[in-house]
């Protein structure tokens, strides 16, 4: 039988299952996926594109995009598996009904599972010894003499017997049967995932290793209300040989749905060999088959979830407020080793490096003179290079050296006080040994890079922080025990949500970032830092068509999220597409004014009716844009810096005392709570249930990271390095 009219789905089918899915209209699904299909970007179709999906936001792009590739996979599955039936003869036209209307992976692969190849099973020998009419007469109820007709099945040849034998052999048939119904299945299926229970124990002489898993060394809950973080850390202890897991319901009322789909109400020696053969149909094969189902049900959820929270998270990261074009000394504090610094000019060019040692031991002359020299260096240093603003990172010695920054007397030296900022350095150390740092410092060591990190951080954060690998920043959940494919694919999507989202200056930009620029990627982020080296800045965003490789397409998903300051057409420094720089210009023409008039003097915009410029190719919404772009060009949307002042006098965990009510920022939010930054070198944890007085089941909804806050400590343990606070105190 051929397989052609089950080969993968069209588009305009899956047009109509993603619209409905998703409750998105078929004609905005249809236009998105045609966009899509066209190498489009999700940042490009969401900006540039809105007249033809009918203004869907980028979630709403992705769920698109999302929902169709599983979809796709769901009938690359079904066109398989009709593939193999065809093959090998099993292919009816029902069988093929039936696999066509499958919605799901679970119904496929539920019809599928009787015609599924299989390695030797106790059914399978019972086959070959001819057994299966025996097990028919039986589960239908046939035989009123099960033992004479079990007699006639004995043969030496065939290996039966005896009876007992015959009799073994019919109920493992029969147990294959049950283990392959479809509506068995799927009625066990609901009942596990409705009524299983997670249990955690510890295993045998693994008390004291396992002590970071000691909450579940006896933990049970079900599964229905088991938050994610926690089936992440049991299958993470079960993983590490720490916990012993079991997941399972009530069998007796599993058991009662079995009964009554294969006894149903008969009695006499045919039940009582069904009734044996549903126990053992149940323990020996679908009691592992759902356990196997729902651990990997639990893990799917846990994972969308721990994934949702760290994309949530680095979102914000990403976002935070930049410091923008600054000359600045930044320093990587250290007590013995001393502080190490750099100058940095506006741009994030390295422009000197040196290391003061302000925090020598001891309150003698030699600590006093050390001090007085490192003060003496940084003043010289600041009016050298015209410092405004001095970036301190947060780790060891980091509140020390941010007290000694403030009792240096500038005025005295001429200068104004610079901004002093404490700057998160989770990750500086992971940057400075990459191949991108050395590739941008060969000729530094460590320290520098590390220390220079920090200092673009302050100025720039999503600048610097897409050179690191997302999972290295620190505001993630479990992130090495979850999907790594589809982690990895919700963060890049992240960070090119939120480069695109801010804009990239195309002479000055890494190639990292421009990497995260819509229809660039790697290779022609590369080739256009090549050309800007060989070649110079770039003049307008029309040279870009002359870079290596980046063609047509690449130009048109690129050239609106890319700006060239003070270029000789004021639209290259804006979001404004190339495409409608016509329009634009028509514009000014019709309002007798020059383009850097219509976006430099706001009474020249006020004469302006956007209907008149709406065309097949140009709409309103695409209009109303320009409008907004025309007013703010390349307005940068983060918002604008207020550096984090901690309380003075409090610098270790040995300063803190119950009750102390601290200023602090949340460096990560998780699915059991939130940390923060209180000043102290360790972050403390507050738990759900302090955040706010309302119940909340997802932090998120309350907490972002890097949001200020006002925390209360609520209980210090020393020993453990562990900080409880409370945010609702």
């Amino acid at each position: 039988m051929s397989t052609s009219t089950a080969s993968v789905a069209t588009t305009d089918s899956y047009a109509e299952k993603v619209a409905q899915e998703l409750e998105i209209s078929v004609k905005q699904v249809a236009a998105t996926m045609a966009l899509l299909d066209e190498d489009c970007t999700v940042p490009f179709i969401a900006r540039y594109r809105k007249e033809a999906t009918g203004l869907l936001d980028e979630v709403q792009i992705t769920a698109i995009r999302d929902t169709r590739e599983r979809l796709t996979q769901l009938d690359k599955r079904r066109e398989g598996m009709l593939k193999s039936l065809t093959e090998r003869n099993l292919l009816t036209e029902e069988l093929q009904s039936k696999l066509t209307a499958a919605a799901t992976l679970n119904d496929l692969e539920d019809i599928y599972l009787p015609f599924k190849p299989k390695r030797k099973t106790k059914a399978s020998v019972a086959r070959e010894k001819g057994l299966e009419p025996l097990a028919a007469d039986i589960f239908n109820f046939k035989l009123k003499d099960i033992k004479k007709a079990a007699e006639a099945f004995i043969s030496a040849e065939k290996g039966v017997e005896s009876v007992d034998q015959a009799m073994a052999g019919a109920r493992d048939i029969m147990a294959e049967w049950m283990s392959e119904s479809q509506e068995v299945r799927k009625q066990l299926r609901a009942y596990w995932s409705k009524n299983s229970v997670i249990s955690s124990k510890v295993a045998k002489g693994k008390e004291q290793e396992g002590q970071k898993f000691k909450d579940y060394f006896d933990c049970t809950e079900k599964v229905t209300s088991a938050p994610s973080h926690r089936i992440l850390a049991m299958f993470r202890g079960e993983a590490e040989g720490i916990l012993k897991l079991t997941l399972e319901p009530d069998d007796e009322e599993a058991l009662i749905i079995m009964d009554k789909n294969f006894l149903r109400g008969n009695q006499g020696e045919c039940a009582h060999q069904v009734e044996i053969t549903v126990e053992d149909a149940y323990d020996r094969l679908l009691a592992p088959s759902m356990e196997t189902e729902l651990r990997a049900e639990l893990k799917a959820k846990a994972d969308h979830e721990a994934i949702r929270v760290f994309a949530k998270n680095l979102r914000e990261l990403l976002m935070a407020p930049p410091l923008g074009e600054h000359s600045i000394i930044a320093l990587d504090p250290g007590f013995r080793t001393g502080c190490k610094l750099v100058c940095l000019g506006k741009q994030g060019d390295l422009l000197h490096h040196d290391v003061i040692y302000p925090h020598m031991e001891g309150s003698g002359e030699g600590a006093k003179q050390s001090k007085a020299t490192a003060a003496k260096k940084l003043t010289e240093l600041a009016k050298k290079f015209e410092i405004t603003a001095i970036a301190v990172g947060n780790g060891t010695a980091g509140r020390e050296t941010e007290e000694f920054l403030r009792g240096i007397k500038w005025e005295e030296h001429g200068l104004s006080e610079p901004q002093i900022v404490m700057v998160n350095e989770s990750g500086a150390s992971i940057y400075s040994a990459s191949e991108v740092a050395r590739d941008e410092f060969p000729d530094q060591d460590l320290t520098v890079r590390g220390a220079v990190s920090i200092g673009r951080r302050l100025m720039d954060p999503l600048a610097e922080l897409v050179k690191l690998d997302p999972k290295s920043i620190g505001v993630g959940q479990y992130q090495h025990d979850v999907d790594q494919p589809s982690l990895q694919s919700s963060l890049d999507d992240t960070v090119m949500s939120c480069v695109n989202s801010v804009g990239v200056e195309l002479n000055t930009a890494s190639k990292q970032l421009l990497s995260y620029v819509s229809g660039l990627g790697k290779n022609i982020a590369g080739n256009i830092v090549k050309h800007r080296q060989e070649n110079g800045p770039f003049k307008s965003k029309a040279e870009l068509k002359k870079v290596a490789r980046l063609g047509p397409k690449a130009f048109e998903q690129s050239a609106g999220f890319l700006r060239i300051r003070d270029a000789a057409n004021p639209l290259d420094s804006s979001a404004v597409h190339p495409e409608s720089y016509k329009v634009v210009e028509t514009m000014a023409k019709d309002l007798g004014v020059a383009v850097a008039d219509l976006m430099s003097k706001p009474e020249t915009r006020k004469g302006l009716d956007l209907h008149k410029y709406v065309s097949d190719k140009v709409g309103l919404p695409t209009l109303q844009d320009i409008l907004q772009e025309l007013e703010k060009p390349g307005r940068d949307p983060r918002p604008k810096l207020e550096p984090m002042k901690f309380a003075e006098g409090v610098h270790s965990i040995n300063d803190l005392k119950e009750g102390m009510k601290l200023p602090g920022i949340i460096t990560n939010v998780t699915a059991f709570g939130a940390f923060v930054d209180i000043g102290v070198h360790q972050d403390g944890l507050v738990h759900v249930s302090e955040l706010t007085n309302r119940f909340v089941k997802d932090p998120s909804e309350v907490v972002t990271v890097q949001q200020k806050v006002q925390a209360t400590v609520l209980q210090v343990d020393v020993a453990r390095k562990r900080i409880s606070l409370s945010l609702k105190r």
